[in-house]
């Protein structure tokens, strides 16, 4: 699966992919879906920031496609 570069755009896959989403990841999955790049700002935080949080608390998301996301946002974060 070809994974985007624009947040939000990953963030509809997480979204339509992680059917029971953990409590914890919900709010960064929320910043997730109004970030298209990695250099903006979401209030306070940067969107690196969200996605590392989101990151954090998405472990309990597994399967092919968890992996992929998973892959390409530790991609855009320099990783």
């Amino acid at each position: 699966m070809e994974i985007p570069n624009h947040i939000s755009a990953i963030a509809k896959i997480v979204r339509d992919d992680w059917k029971k989403i953990y409590f914890g990841a919900e709010p960064y999955l929320q910043a997730m879906e109004q970030i298209d790049c990695i250099d903006q700002m979401y209030y306070e935080d940067t969107a690196e920031q969200i996605v590392r949080y989101f990151l954090t608390n998405a472990s309990s998301w597994r399967g092919e496609i968890a992996k992929a996301v998973k892959a390409r946002l530790k991609e855009l974060l320099g990783e």
